[in-house]
């Protein structure tokens, strides 16, 4: 079969989106099927580094499209950008022969509009791979006004994707519940994980000594923030803690990742002058085993109107290198279910967004505990989220609406 895949992120971004379509895409290819990849030439959290128009990697065909570089210091810079790519790609997807399946992620939102169109127009199969779910996200960050002529536009163009596809893949039951609530048939959506990468993300010791050793966290206990920075997971709690802690010599607090408010977060500690914090963008796959394990602590933050808006995929790498959690957030939510499933076998604790008092004191709990705490991935919950676990159902799930 035919499969055409639709997303701004393609290998070798270090994106999470990215990453999943190259594992899915290779995935596909090893099951005998052609694959055509529309992606971006720019690099998602760079736009300055451009990779090649047109590529023929690991047998998949992937076509590299234009857009403005603008980047994403200003929404209306994000806007031009997201704009651009959808229309230069439209018009290079209107030149593809027709595909079997056409699967479309949500970056940027429109692409599963023209995804789900292309697929009606010359008779294919369109399945929905909702990685966040827009416009109510960005309603929901006071990126729109909800009654605002964009809002209803990007509704009714969301329904149609929702309405057109033959499959949806959600991330998680909050997520799939939400569709439903747009009035889509439950028989029609799956829920499925994005899976961790376990086949290379694993504790890893000597790799943890070299990271912390090249960033100054030797005998330090690190608490980690290892993701997209944007308002969907807001860090003010966290940063406060930060301070607070400050005067304490022992603990290290280190940002990782990228997004809208990463900038805003490097120029509030600059200006803090806080020595106890560092920032650094995403790491590479290849690197990501060692800079997740140098964390004796990690943060996973949601915030209050994002159940099912989006998906906390961090989590399950976290996991993978057996660190302990602290989770700033509401409940109910799927990081909760999580912790609670894990049956004591992941050491960890929650925190209201705005309490500071319960993060410090949390922080410095879970730094007491620690010290005899083993790294031992929980087997179960691990597996549950294994890529060998997931893949194969995703992969299952697009031949058989074909």
């Amino acid at each position: 079969m035919k499969f055409l895949l639709l997303n701004q992120a393609f290998y070798p971004d270090v994106v999470s989106t990215g990453q999943h379509l190259t594992d899915l895409a290779l995935g596909l290819i090893a099951r005998g099927h052609e694959v055509t990849v529309v992606t971006s030439r720019r690099a998602y959290d760079n736009p300055q580094k451009m990779f090649p128009a047109h590529e023929i990697w690991c047998g998949i065909r992937i076509i590299r499209v234009s857009s403005t570089g603008l980047g994403k210091g200003a929404k209306w810079k994000r806007a031009v950008d997201f704009g651009t790519f959808t229309a230069f790609c439209l018009l290079r997807m209107l030149r593809l022969p027709r595909h079997d399946v056409v699967v479309a992620l949500t970056s940027p939102p429109l692409i599963a509009f023209f995804g789900a169109w292309l697929a009606r127009i010359r008779r294919g199969k369109f399945v929905y791979w909702v990685m966040d779910f827009n416009p109510d996200q960005a309603i929901a960050a006071g990126w729109l006004k909800p009654r605002s002529l964009a809002a209803r536009l990007l509704e009714r163009m969301s329904r149609f994707s929702l309405e057109h596809a033959c499959r949806i893949i959600a991330l998680d039951r909050f997520m799939r519940d939400r569709i439903v609530a747009k009035g889509i048939p439950s028989l029609k959506i799956v829920v499925l994980a994005p899976w961790s990468h376990d086949d290379q993300v694993q504790f890893a010791p000597a790799e943890r000594e070299r990271f912390r050793q090249a960033h100054g966290m030797n005998g330090k206990f690190v608490v980690m923030y290892s993701g997209n920075h944007s308002p969907c997971h807001p860090l003010d709690t966290l940063l406060e803690s930060a301070r607070r802690l400050a005067h304490n010599p022992d603990v290290q607090f280190c940002f990782i990742g990228g997004g809208s408010e990463f900038h805003r977060i490097k120029q509030w500690l600059h200006t803090e002058r806080l020595s106890n914090a560092l920032c650094l963008p995403y790491q590479p796959l290849d690197q990501l085993a060692g800079s997740l394990s140098a964390a004796d602590l990690h943060v996973v933050v949601m915030g209050e109107p994002f159940v099912g808006l989006v998906h906390p995929c961090k989590i399950y790498n976290i996991l993978n290198v057996a660190a302990p959690v602290l989770y700033i957030g509401p409940q109910p939510s799927h990081v909760a279910e999580i912790l609670a499933a894990a049956n004591g076998q992941v050491l960890s604790a929650t925190a209201r967004h705005g309490d500071v008092e319960a993060v410090v004191q949390q922080v410095e709990r879970l730094r007491q505990l620690t010290g005899n705490a083993s790294r031992r991935p929980p087997d179960p919950i691990c597996a549950r989220f294994a890529k060998d676990t997931l893949l194969p159902k995703l992969i299952s799930e697009l031949e058989s609406v074909a």
